[in-house]
């Protein structure tokens, strides 16, 4: 029974991760977010601004206070008279809450060594007892302002002022106070104002910045809508131009749904290919085997033997046959598409090392001395299985047909074109000029003895197109075969990927 199993090729269909709302775990919504941080922000920095604003006016109002308090201790100086140790006020104080009772503005004349000499006829019920401590030690000239608060838990602003009187030799402390009612009236009203505007504005700020966030996001439902779109089979890639923060993502994108879409291209055209690349071995087979099962036996034995033999023969070419287009088609199937734009950084000395090294391993005993030449700052951009690829092949064939000796250089230029040119040398037969580009087709082979189905060039001449670059098979200064492989997909040390 011959059986031929095909593995490998759709595995990686069973792979797709299916990717549904709030499959994360955590499902959450950026405008909610950045409007809860700006949110968040606004009212600390309006809470900040408030607060500020209701200092500094508060700051201000008293400094208005005092300078009005100071007023009204000129205006009490200006009505004070005194006849015989006598203090006295003129008829008209000029000020009229100095004489109205309990009008919130107080004046008192008093004297460090006999206590209270006069007060205003507004401060008849007002205890100034409370209050003596604040200007008993107030020197000549020297003049303060302040807000008590007395026992009774009435707060007034003070203000006194130290002169000397006419004599030269007395001194009196000239003290109005002031309570604090209309103040609080209206830094109670300013607050309130304040607090209105700045809740007003943050409400309007809030509002604006949803609409902000929902026109700026837009663009990030259109892209959720055509991606819809896109799963739905309505459109076949993302068309919409998108903003600048967004084309890498959508050009992105697209390129992984074209990989995809090549990809399960190629792999109905492999499956088709393969089905009707078998169909002929199949049907040798099959004759031979309806054949063998037709075989007369009166036929002579050694007759027989012979017609047997030479059936095999052809099933073993068949069977030959079918393991390479088998190998060949598994190989085009699971191949990149050799696109730059998601590859990987793969350092080509280690990539080379790692064959080298297992090849050693392999023709131990044929004793090959295999030279790297390759710069640890060479990078080549793609897929590290398709240049491990690429490497596997071309180096078996140098051990397998080399002689003792091979050697891998690669050299990249940027003058007058930018390429990498990867050089496989060996001392071995070569590949005579007429037969260095047959060598590349699928199944050709040279050296039909020794072991291996003719499809590893074809695979690298693959590989290599897909990116761009070439193959090229001359000779060696050795004498030997000598396979260029050229790529422009590569980058040195010290250079900006991003610019490739």
């Amino acid at each position: 029974m011959v059986r031929v199993t095909v593995s490998g090729m759709v595995h990686d269909r069973n792979r797709r991760l299916e990717m549904t709302p709030g499959s994360s775990g955590s499902d959450y919504s950026l405008q909610t977010r950045l409007l809860t941080a700006v949110s968040v922000l606004l009212c600390i920095f309006l809470g900040l601004t408030g607060v500020v604003l209701d200092r500094a006016f508060r700051s201000s109002v008293e400094a208005g206070v005092a300078e009005q308090l100071q007023v009204q201790i000129y205006v009490l100086l200006s009505a004070v008279e005194e006849e015989q140790g006598q203090f006295y006020f003129l008829e008209d104080l000029r000020e009229p809450r100095f004489s109205q009772l309990n009008s919130g503005l107080y004046g008192v004349v008093s004297s460090p060594l006999s206590g209270e000499v006069l007060r205003t006829p507004s401060a008849l019920e007002i205890e100034f007892s409370d209050f003596t401590g604040l200007w008993e030690n107030l020197g000549r000239g020297e003049s303060f302002f302040t807000r008590f608060i007395t026992p009774q838990g009435q707060e007034y602003f003070v203000s006194s002022y130290g002169v000397v009187w006419e004599n030269g030799e007395d001194q009196y402390n000239f003290s109005v106070l002031e309570s604090t009612g209309t103040y609080l009236v209206e830094v109670n009203k300013f607050r309130t104002s304040l607090w209105s505007w700045l809740g007003g504005v943050a409400i309007l700020l809030l509002v604006l910045q949803v609409l902000l966030l929902r026109w700026g996001l837009s663009p990030l439902r259109r892209l959720a809508i055509d991606l819809k779109g896109i799963e739905s089979g309505v459109s076949e890639e993302l068309k919409e131009r998108y903003p600048r923060e967004l084309r890498a993502v959508t050009a992105n994108l697209n390129l992984l749904i074209k990989t995809e879409r090549k990809q399960q291209q190629r792999y109905r055209e492999t499956l088709g290919d393969l089905a009707h690349s078998l169909k002929t071995p199949l049907a040798v087979i099959a004759g031979i085997m309806q054949a063998l099962r037709d075989t007369k036996p009166g036929r002579p034995a050694e007759e027989r033997e012979s017609a047997v033999q030479e059936q095999i023969r052809t099933v073993d070419e068949q069977l030959e046959r079918m393991n390479q287009i088998v190998g060949y088609q598994l190989q085009r199937a699971v191949k990149s598409n050799g696109s730059t734009a998601l590859a990987r950084r793969v350092r080509v000395a280690e990539a080379a090392g790692k064959v080298l090294r297992a090849l050693d391993k392999v023709y131990a005993d044929k004793g090959m001395r295999a030279e790297c030449h390759i710069d640890d700052g060479i990078v080549f951009l793609g897929d590290e299985r398709d240049l491990m690829e690429v490497l596997g092949n071309v180096l078996d064939n140098a051990y397998k047909y080399g002689g003792t000796w091979l050697s891998i250089s690669a050299v990249a230029t940027t003058i007058p074109v930018r390429q990498l040119s990867i050089v496989v040398d060996d001392d071995g037969p070569g590949i005579s000029a007429a037969h260095q580009e047959w060598v590349l087709q699928r199944g050709a082979r040279l050296d039909t003895l020794a072991r291996g189905q003719g499809i590893g060039l074809a695979v690298v001449t693959d590989i290599v197109t897909s990116y761009g670059g070439q193959i090229e098979v001359g000779s060696s200064v050795a004498g030997g075969a000598c396979i260029q492989l050229v790529f422009r997909n590569f980058q040195l040390a010290g250079e900006d990927s991003a610019g490739q």
